[in-house]
C-alpha cells in the first residue's frame, strides 16, 4: 500500500468548483467557520460578488459572516473542534506549536490524524523527527512520514524518497520520487530528470511522469 499511487493530493479538490487545489497554500484560503480549503478563484469570485452587490464580508463555501477580531475566529475554531473537526484540530495544534507549546501541538495533532487529517501526520512526524514535545523517535517519525505519503501528501514523499537514498536504497526512493512528481511535486521532478541523466531513469518513464506532473 506504501507505493500505491492515490489519485490526487491529500488537498483534494476545491469544494466550490471542485477543481483541484494547488499544492501551493498561496494560492487558497482556510476558512475558520467551517475550516474548508478554498481555491483563490472562488475566494476571488466571492469577493467581486460582495463588491458588485455591496454585501457584507462571508465565508464563500458556508456564507457565514467572516470574524473581525481573533477572539471571534479562534472561538469558532474551537466549535469546530467540539464538533470533532480535524482541520480545526490540526490547525489549533499548529497555533499551540507556532506557540512553542510542543506538547499541546503534539495532543491537537494526535487527535486530527486520528480523523483521518494527512497534514497531521506529516506535523506528527516532524515533532518526533526533532523531539519536541515528544521524546525524539526515528521509527515513529517515519511511521507518519509514510501515513502522510500513503494518504496523498507529495512533500511527504519527497522526504521519504530522500530518506531511502540517503541510506543506499536507489530503487525506492526513486519510487517515492515518481509517486511525488505524479502529484505535482517540483521537487521530485527535478530528482527525476538529475537520475535520467545518470542513467538510472528511462526517458519512458521520465516522460510519463512529466505529463501527469503538468
Amino acid at each position: 500500500i506504501l507505493f500505491k499511487q492515490p489519485e490526487s493530493t491529500h488537498l483534494g479538490d476545491c469544494p466550490i468548483c471542485c477543481l483541484p487545489l494547488s499544492l501551493d497554500r498561496q494560492k487558497s484560503a482556510t476558512t475558520s467557520c467551517c475550516c474548508k480549503i478554498i481555491c483563490e478563484g472562488c475566494n476571488y469570485a466571492n469577493q467581486m460578488r460582495e463588491e458588485e452587490k455591496k454585501l457584507q464580508h462571508s465565508c464563500p463555501f458556508c456564507r457565514k459572516p467572516l470574524p473581525s477580531t481573533d477572539k471571534q475566529c479562534d472561538k469558532q475554531m474551537m466549535k469546530r473542534i467540539a464538533a470533532n473537526d480535524p482541520g480545526a484540530m490540526r490547525r489549533k495544534g499548529k497555533q499551540q506549536h507556532e506557540k512553542g507549546d510542543y506538547r499541546s501541538a503534539f495532543e491537537y495533532y494526535t487527535r486530527a490524524a486520528e480523523l483521518g487529517d494527512v497534514d497531521a501526520q506529516y506535523d506528527l512526524s516532524c515533532l518526533y523527527e526533532f523531539g519536541k514535545g515528544v521524546e525524539k523517535d526515528r521509527g515513529k517519525a517515519i511511521h507518519h512520514l509514510e501515513e502522510a505519503a500513503i494518504g496523498g501528501d507529495p512533500i511527504a514523499r519527497n522526504k521519504l524518497g530522500r530518506i531511502e537514498g540517503n541510506i543506499g536504497n536507489t530503487e525506492r526512493a526513486l519510487k517515492h520520487f515518481f509517486i511525488a512528481a505524479k502529484l505535482g511535486d517540483d521537487d521530485s521532478i527535478k530528482v527525476l530528470m538529475e537520475a535520467f541523466r545518470n542513467g538510472l531513469v528511462s526517458k519512458d518513464d521520465l516522460a510519463a511522469a512529466l505529463r501527469a506532473h503538468q
